[in-house]
Order: structure tokens, then C-alpha cells, then sequence
């Protein structure tokens, strides 16, 4: 066995939780060629694992752009690109008929994934030539991990490994500053802004600046609105994620609601915060070697006083 394609297309948190399926692959199975295929959008992140090859696939872009020749032609050149690779072994840890399931589907290689009772939607185990068997009410990250094992040998046992290395990406800063990582795609993830303003500025007291990235137009006037009230607050220009990595690596500690960015400060070994609302910390809270504490869950919402003590528990 030599060459092993994975396939994790997205989103963010999703991405970051199947690191630690790849460092231990890399781990048990030195041998292997190991490639990832990935949303055009994560490539800059995923490329800060070492030792993988990075596909480019554009999901996304193409469902925004049906219809128009380009799409059809793109859409072709890589399928038949696809049809001509070989891979000893394809993994499947999305278990999305859409997003991965089809992928899987045209991957030349013996195909592993989710047993139609494990996996998120059932007809994307019809994929697969062997399907394994791993508990739903398992963290994202011991089940990427468990089915990577099951398909390649080993049993998955050991600490969490993301694969990345804080001081290499972000050398050390001049000056300390928090992330506050307010934005989430979902409006029942959101914590409201002004407790966001009343943490801000609990914080600046404490002589830290303040940064708030933002992905999107909706999320960069929600960063403005609350960095308007506080003292020493950045709102950063929109960057790539190679870039935000960079941000987050950098900082004293993080604060955030349920989203990739919070995953990934975890990943990174930043302290960190998590407020959880709409959400279940017992399957996708973050995970890390650096401290972390978790307020909140589902249909909870944390006060502002919770939050606070929560930063202080991980920032002795």
C-alpha cells in the first residue's frame, strides 16, 4: 500500500477535526503518499500540514455557478483527472452524498467509509467498497479518527495531534492581544453583541488589544458595530486562512462562539474560550493541548459574567 487519498471537503471545523485522522495515518503508515482533496477555500490551511498533497475541488464555486459552459467544462476536466488516478486506499470521513459521497463514488481505489448506520446521510455508504462501523454519538475528531484506523489497520488510540506547529506559523508578537471570534454563519451560534461590547471592554482593562475578524460584508459590520464601543479594537481585513492562522497563533488567548476559527486556536494550542449556544460541545467542542473551557450549549446562553470567569480559568 502506498498512495492514500482522503476526503474532507469542508467546512472549517470539519476540516480541522480530521487532522488528527492524517497526523496518526502519517504516524502508523509512514510509507504512504498521503493526499487530502479539500474545498479550494481550506487549501492554504490544509497546506500547513506537512507531508500532504493538497486537491483543490470547487463544490461550492460550482453550485454557485451552474449553468455556465465554464462550470460544465471545469467540472469535466477534473472528473476525468479523477477517473485517471489510482489510490491504493480512499477514505471517506465526510459521509455527504453531495459533498463527498460523489467523490468517493469517482475515486479509482478500494473506498472505505461510514456503515449506513454511522453515517449522516445513508445513501452515501452505496460509495463505498468497505464500510466500518463507528459510533454517531462519538466527538467528530475520535470518528474521523476511529474510521482512518479501521481502514488502514491500526487502532486509533493516543493523544490529539493536529500536525501543527503554533511557533512556526506565528513567531513571537510585540505586543498581547485576544481574538474575539463573534461571527458564525448560523444565527442560533451568535452571542449577543452587547455582551460581546461588555466583555471587550472587561478585557481592555486588563491592557489588551482587541481583534475581530470577519469572513463576510454581514460579519465585518457586526465586527465594526462592537469594535465602535470598545477601547484598542482592530476589525483586520478579510484574509485567506493561512493568513488568520497567522492572527490566531499570535494571540493570548481566544474568545469564541461555535465556529471553524474556534476550532482552529485549538488546534493551534491557543487558550481558549468556547460559548456555546445552539450547539452540542459533546460532539464538536474543541479540543487541544492548551487549556480550553466551554460555557454554555445547547439552547443555553451563557451571561457575561460565565464568560468572564471562563477566560480567567484558562488564562492563570
Amino acid at each position: 500500500m502506498r498512495d492514500l487519498l482522503f476526503i474532507k471537503t469542508s467546512s472549517l471545523g470539519d476540516v480541522i477535526h480530521h487532522m488528527p485522522a492524517l497526523t496518526e495515518a502519517r504516524a502508523w503508515r509512514p510509507e504512504l503518499d498521503v493526499a487530502w482533496m479539500v474545498e479550494e477555500n481550506f487549501v492554504p490551511l490544509v497546506a500547513l500540514h506537512p507531508g500532504v498533497e493538497v486537491i483543490p475541488v470547487a463544490l461550492r464555486r460550482w453550485r454557485r455557478q451552474w449553468g455556465r459552459p465554464s462550470t460544465y467544462r471545469e467540472i469535466g476536466r477534473f472528473v476525468s483527472w479523477l477517473r485517471r488516478r489510482q489510490w491504493d486506499v480512499v477514505i471517506d470521513t465526510q459521509g455527504l452524498l453531495l459533498k463527498s459521497g460523489l467523490m468517493a463514488a469517482l475515486a479509482r481505489g478500494e473506498r472505505h467509509g461510514y456503515d449506513r448506520h454511522s453515517i449522516r446521510e445513508k445513501l452515501s455508504s452505496f460509495a463505498y467498497d468497505v464500510k466500518h462501523p463507528v459510533g454517531r454519538g462519538l466527538h467528530a475528531i475520535a470518528r474521523n479518527r476511529m474510521l482512518t484506523g479501521m481502514a488502514l489497520g491500526y487502532r486509533s488510540q493516543g493523544p490529539i495531534d493536529y500536525g501543527l506547529d503554533r511557533n512556526r506559523i506565528c513567531p513571537p508578537v510585540a505586543r498581547p492581544y485576544v481574538v474575539l471570534l463573534h461571527a458564525s454563519a448560523r444565527e442560533e451560534k451568535l452571542w449577543p453583541e452587547e455582551n460581546w461590547i461588555a466583555l471587550g471592554r472587561l478585557l481592555a482593562s486588563r491592557g489588551l488589544d482587541l481583534v475581530l475578524p470577519s469572513g463576510n460584508a454581514t460579519e465585518q459590520a457586526r465586527a465594526e458595530r462592537i469594535a465602535a464601543a470598545l477601547p484598542e479594537a482592530q476589525v483586520p481585513a478579510r484574509m485567506g486562512l493561512d493568513l488568520m492562522a497567522r492572527v490566531i497563533a499570535g494571540a493570548t488567548f481566544v474568545v469564541g462562539v461555535d465556529t471553524g476559527l474556534l476550532h482552529l486556536a485549538a488546534a493551534l494550542g491557543v487558550p481558549v474560550t468556547a460559548i456555546f449556544i445552539g450547539s452540542e460541545p459533546g460532539l464538536t467542542g474543541p479540543m487541544g493541548e492548551g487549556p480550553i473551557a466551554i460555557v454554555g450549549g445547547r439552547d443555553q446562553m451563557p451571561s457575561v459574567a460565565d464568560v468572564s470567569y471562563a477566560v480567567d480559568t484558562v488564562t492563570r
